[in-house]
């Protein structure tokens, strides 16, 4: 049976661990953190594409400061 761990899928699995902290530094440096934000672990059980992050659940005076940070970066 052959070893699926080492695929070319780890530089893909390492893309999303760096895509994950830097959405969670670009977060902090607006004020908001995301406490669940994450890479997706089922992503990690096969040799899937598209790896996902998961962001979790926020309360809603996170989700009005991301939505603040989302509207000022578009009117930029």
């Amino acid at each position: 049976m052959p070893d699926h761990r080492h695929t070319g899928n780890d530089r893909h699995h390492d893309d999303v661990d760096d895509c994950a902290e830097a959405l969670r530094a670009a977060l902090a440096a607006n004020g908001i953190t995301l406490p669940s934000l994450g890479t997706d672990l089922p992503a990690y059980a096969g040799n899937y594409r598209l790896s996902l992050i998961a962001l979790g659940n926020c309360n809603t005076a996170t989700a009005r400061k991301l939505t603040a940070a989302l509207r000022k970066a578009a009117a930029q």
